[in-house]
């Protein structure tokens, strides 16, 4: 049975507020229908480097509350950012995977500890302004696509933790992200024309390569190709990922077509990076891959039999049809339909069933059916196992 909306009686909704046009016509909608409406800005990045947005973010924050007429908090979790996002998203790329911490940062800072500490201020709902939708039922919440196809953020919000979806409110979900702006420009918020944020979960956008350099020790190795061919040499294997064309620094060589060169894979035993000239190259292609800390929003989507829905691998990626079996205590393996280029170990897989999303996990090893072994007896799965990333 579903469970209607709260009533504005049910108590006050705090509303993450980014300083964007997003929250900030979040906050309008739910004051306009009638909530105790109030915002919260959170700063968890506190590297004074000139590239953290994070000071005037907090006074367009202000300006639109002020606009609104709602009050404003203010709070760092920046020690626990630290903790919980950014030491992990070290640790993986340190491995040679390719982390989301869009998608830690959800569950652990946004719908964690901020949600905790807003339960503290008083809330009995919170609100932030993602494009997604939620069906709140007797059981447990359902995590629904934006109408906005093309915003839609459902994929970063697969693994938050169900306590907290049950208390959270996606009020812009059924727009489209023209009509936001809008209204924002209609209500007069000073944001309503202000660019979309990107880059990193509260860090930013930034030279990505010269961040990374700062915060991990990177070792040089051989760019290699699929045949074993030394053609250059990388900076370190952190600083690269699977389908990546620009930045790998390989001129021409002899005997090799004029094309641009893609990675398609990272051997961390050798220190060595793997690359082809063609975009679709088999290397580049997966037909399975193996998923791990899998997180189910209802529990009893879990079967043990196949279950057939579709999957995406990485965010903005057309949904895929595939069939996901549990592989195992720990892992659920996933046949796709039709193969996908650059499956990345260390990104997420989340799943659909139409335009419900049942959870998602981390991608821990990819293959391809279709690669027989090489001269010396090793197929090129275990490329994509063992040795590979």
């Amino acid at each position: 049975m579903l469970k209607p909306l709260p009533n504005p009686e049910d108590g006050t909704v705090i509303v993450g507020m980014s300083g964007g046009v997003d929250s900030a016509v979040a906050a309008l909608l739910l004051r306009d229908a009638g909530y105790s409406v109030q915002g919260l800005f959170m700063s968890n990045w506190e590297d004074d480097d000139g590239y953290c947005t994070t000071a005037s973010d907090f006074q367009d924050a202000r300006r639109v509350c002020e606009t609104l007429g709602i009050a404003l908090h203010r709070v760092s979790f920046a020690e626990q950012y630290r903790e919980r996002v950014f030491s992990h998203f070290l640790r993986e790329y340190a491995a040679a995977r390719t982390p989301n911490p869009d998608v830690l940062c959800n569950r652990e800072i946004k719908f964690g500890v901020c949600f905790d500490y807003m339960q503290r201020l008083g809330a009995a709902w919170i609100a932030t302004g993602h494009y997604a939708q939620i069906r709140h039922t007797d059981t447990y919440p359902e995590l629904l696509k934006a109408v906005d196809t093309g915003k839609d953020q459902s994929y970063f919000l697969h693994s938050v933790p169900v306590p907290a979806l049950s208390k959270t409110l996606f009020p812009i979900g059924g727009l489209q992200k023209a009509q936001v702006r809008r209204m924002a420009h209609a209500a007069g918020l000073p944001v309503f024309d202000k660019p979309d944020s990107t880059g990193i979960c509260f860090i930013g956008e930034r030279p990505f390569q010269e961040f990374l350099s700062r915060h991990l020790r990177t070792e040089p190795g051989p760019i290699e190709t699929a045949d074993g061919i030394v053609i250059g040499e990388h900076r370190g294997l952190a600083l690269y990922t699977l389908g990546q064309r620009s930045g790998l620094r390989v001129g021409g060589r002899a005997g090799a077509a004029a094309a641009p060169w893609y990675v398609a894979d990272k051997i961390n035993a050798r220190n060595a990076l793997i690359v082809v000239q063609d975009q679709n190259h088999p290397l580049l292609l997966s037909d399975a891959f193996d998923v791990e800390q899998m997180h189910w929003i209802n529990p009893g989507d879990a079967h043990d039999s196949p279950t057939e829905c579709m999957v995406k691998t990485r965010y903005r990626q057309s949904d895929l049809r595939c069939s996901l079996a549990k592989s195992g205590d720990q892992h659920w393996r996933v046949t796709l339909n039709r193969q996908a280029r650059a499956v990345t170990p260390g990104q997420y897989a989340v799943f659909y069933s139409g335009e419900r999303c049942l959870g998602g996990g981390i991608i821990a090893q990819r293959f391809n059916s279709a690669l027989a072994p090489d001269a010396h007896g090793i197929t090129y799965n275990s490329l994509f196992s063992a040795e590979g990333s």
